[in-house]
């Protein structure tokens, strides 16, 4: 128990969590075959419009975290529509250099205070520890309130991380989601099939960007501060990366993806002076030996039809 409960590992599972958020918003992108990689600029522009409304203007976190995913998709919307007209690695050099955009003008604004960002950002766990006070819970089963305070920020981000999957699932089975997979497949056919896929292709991007940022928002509420260096070059090829080792065929790759790829730093610390080398090599491997991600709708079925054929014996 004493394991479970320690700060540390609550930290780490907490972050995983964030991630995986992360990596559900760039699946929803590369559902319909969009190489898109501005979700670093949502994810700033969702944690510096929920930084912003908590700090200047005094705003509850449960409404900021939403207002600033919103806020995301509505500019995906605005820069999606004329980017996406573009395909494969043009799209993702124009959303690249959209994130640049994003971090630049944060760096010099007045309301985000430029390079020094903003700190004295109220945690998400404090808050929700005030809210149960006010109703006579402030601890449970003799746990400390910093214990308390994250075991329920752990709670509600497990409950969003699952809401997402169903949502993605639900989804898949809709007609949206065969409309998503004909165009990933392949958009000309999709388009000769009577498929508007500038709408739908829209309708993904946008979805991508209100997750990343609302992960965006719980980042901020998360730390005490944020900057425009959280959300340079680096955060865009790491949430890339869920999607690359975990794959991108299934919603659970990129969770899986972001599980392994937020732990093995904490697994090479010995080794920190090679972790990118690490990480590099890594990506190397995977993409000249398995592609597709370590989950994909293959490994799912082989698993299947393995697990079917032990359960008749």
């Amino acid at each position: 128990m004493d394991i479970i409960l320690n700060q540390y590992y609550l930290q780490i599972v907490i972050f995983v969590l964030v991630n995986a958020i992360l990596g559900v918003s760039i699946y929803m992108t590369l559902s319909t075959g969009q190489l898109s990689l501005g979700n670093a600029g949502f994810m700033s522009i969702g944690a510096y419009t929920c930084a912003i409304l908590t700090v200047k203007a005094g705003f509850p976190v449960y409404l900021a975290i939403p207002i600033g995913g919103v806020a995301a998709s509505l500019i995906s919307l605005i820069i999606g529509y004329p980017a996406l007209r573009l395909t494969g690695i043009y799209l993702a050099i124009a959303t690249l250099g959209f994130g640049e955009v994003v971090r630049v003008i944060i760096l010099n604004l007045k309301i985000t205070n430029g390079a020094l960002g903003i700190s004295g950002i109220p945690t998400l766990g404090t808050k929700i520890s005030k809210m149960l006070s006010s109703f006579g819970l402030s601890r449970f089963g003799g746990l400390t309130s910093q214990q308390t305070s994250n075991l329920l920020v752990l709670v509600v981000l497990i409950f969003i991380l699952a809401f997402l999957v169903f949502f993605c699932t639900r989804l898949n089975r809709s007609r949206v989601g065969r409309a998503f997979a004909s165009i990933k497949a392949d958009e000309s056919a999709a388009e000769a099939m009577g498929i508007n896929t500038t709408y739908y292709k829209l309708l993904a991007f946008a979805l991508g960007a209100f997750i990343a940022g609302m992960a965006g928002g719980l980042s901020a509420h998360l730390t005490f501060f944020i900057g425009p260096k959280d959300f340079a070059y680096h955060r865009t090829v790491e949430i890339l990366s869920f999607a690359v080792l975990g794959g991108s065929d299934l919603i659970i790759g990129p969770i899986v993806g972001a599980l392994l790829l937020t732990m093995l730093p904490e697994l090479l610390r010995s080794a920190s002076e090679y972790r990118l080398m690490i990480y590099g090599a890594l990506m190397v491997i995977m993409m000249a030996f398995r592609p597709q991600g370590l989950i994909s709708e293959e490994t799912v079925r082989f698993w299947k039809h393995k697990l079917g054929r032990r359960i008749k014996q």
